[in-house]
């Protein structure tokens, strides 16, 4: 961007440059004077400060939009209608926008970059473990709000109340020592959250909208000189704000936004050698939209109309397991002989528990249905390293053809093949 900027200012052309954060902003500009940009030949500021002025801006050439999937917002189109001429570039890593409105809006066409797994095979970015616990979060009680995220009133009754003990009993096992900034949907549960972080003997600060600026930006010195290992916050941290030293990512709420999703998986992926990134995602993010580093058409994400996240993905019949022993989350794929890539433990073994410690509940039809699903994953997580000679029931074919995207009569012509049925 800003070799862009000091090509059309060398050429003595006018640039603006658009962004939503101070912090942004203040980065940006630093690089633009490193860079040799005409400082005379920039406008540079908020979207926030120029649209209130924008009859008094002089006309640009070439117009630069960070984070540019806020550019549908009316702010962000009162700069933009007022300079038809101007040739606009819009710069996101995150393209896809919660809602029907897409950039598609506003926006000719896509250049797509390199994807985040070359990054990561690159060294620009950190690999990860991704860690899903179990329990504690109820789906079906999450509603959508004005802005297509779920509301905090309904990921309040989503999230239950052991989360918070949870979530510090999860970090100490998974992440015990690294540096974390926690994702969570209100200034309550933040609060409650680091209690429990400061009571288990970890430092922990919460911030949030709320939080004053002198506040907020020592937590954020703390944390960065390593003075802090938690940093609790309620919306914030997701653009804008550089946080180098950041190992450790927990979600400990939902979102129905892919955007959301990536800058919330992604804080913890600044590279540093020998560096391992760990996302640990208390809310079952990672069924809706998949790893972070999946390949997603992103031509298709920027179109306009109802699209579910999980359609963007390449290959969307990717399997995915979680370990019952350390709660890694993987890929149905790395799964060799049956055992975790992670700890190397078996995937999908229950040890046997006392009938003491166990309540009976009524086979209600919905949990009828909960078990059939639990015993289908069981048998698609027991197919993944066999070949189709190895089959041998019905179960077997039918799961192992899911399992690579064939058609439902593939199961019915292998069994009869197999003589399984006549």
């Amino acid at each position: 961007m800003a070799e862009i900027a000091r090509r059309t200012t060398e050429n003595n052309n006018r640039v603006m440059f658009l962004i939503h954060r101070r912090e942004v902003l203040n980065q940006a500009v630093k690089t633009f004077k490193n860079q040799a940009v005409n400082l005379n030949l920039l406008t540079a500021g908020m979207v926030q400060t120029l649209t209130r002025r924008v009859d008094k801006l002089p006309v640009p050439d070439v117009i630069l939009v960070d984070e540019a999937h806020h550019a549908l917002a009316k702010s962000y189109q009162n700069i933009l209608n007022k300079f038809p001429k101007a040739i606009v570039l819009l710069f996101t890593a995150t393209p896809r926008r919660t809602g029907r409105q897409q950039l598609d809006q506003i926006a000719d066409d896509i250049i797509v970059g390199q994807s985040i797994h070359d990054l990561t095979e690159k060294g620009f970015l950190a690999p990860f473990r991704y860690f899903q616990p179990p329990g504690d979060f109820d789906e079906k009680a999450l509603k959508r709000g004005s802005t297509g995220d779920y509301t905090a009133e309904s990921m309040q009754e989503a999230m239950s109340t052991k989360i918070f003990g949870h979530i510090v009993k999860q970090y100490k096992r998974i992440a015990d020592g690294k540096q974390a900034v926690v994702y969570t949907y209100s200034v309550d549960s933040a609060i409650k959250i680091a209690t429990e972080f400061n009571s288990a003997g970890i430092s922990a600060i919460e911030v949030d909208g709320t939080t004053s600026k002198e506040k907020r930006d020592r937590a954020v010195c703390k944390f960065r000189d390593q003075q802090l290992k938690i940093l609790v916050n309620v919306n914030l941290f997701t653009e804008g704000v550089d946080l180098p030293n950041v190992d450790c990512v927990i979600m400990a709420r939902p979102t129905a936004s892919l955007a959301l999703y990536l800058q919330f998986s992604m804080r913890c992926l600044n590279p540093r050698p020998g560096k391992t990134a760990i996302i640990i995602d208390h809310a079952n993010n990672f069924k809706k939209f998949g790893y972070p580093d999946d390949d997603r058409d992103w031509k298709l994400a920027i179109k306009s109309g109802k699209q579910k996240s999980k359609t963007l993905l390449k290959d969307p019949g990717i399997s995915i397991v979680t370990c019952d022993y350390c709660f890694a989350v993987v890929r149905a794929a790395d799964v060799k002989d049956g055992k975790c890539p992670i700890c190397g433990k078996p995937i999908k073994i229950h040890e046997a528990k006392p009938v003491s410690d166990v309540d009976l509940v009524e086979a209600t039809k919905a949990r009828k249905e909960h078990i059939k699903k639990i015993i289908q994953d069981q048998v698609m997580t027991n197919v993944v390293d066999k070949s189709v000679s190895e089959l041998k029931s019905m179960s077997e074919l039918v799961a192992y053809g899911k399992l690579h995207g064939y058609k439902p009569g593939w199961a019915y012509f292998m069994a009869k093949k197999k003589g399984i049925f006549k």
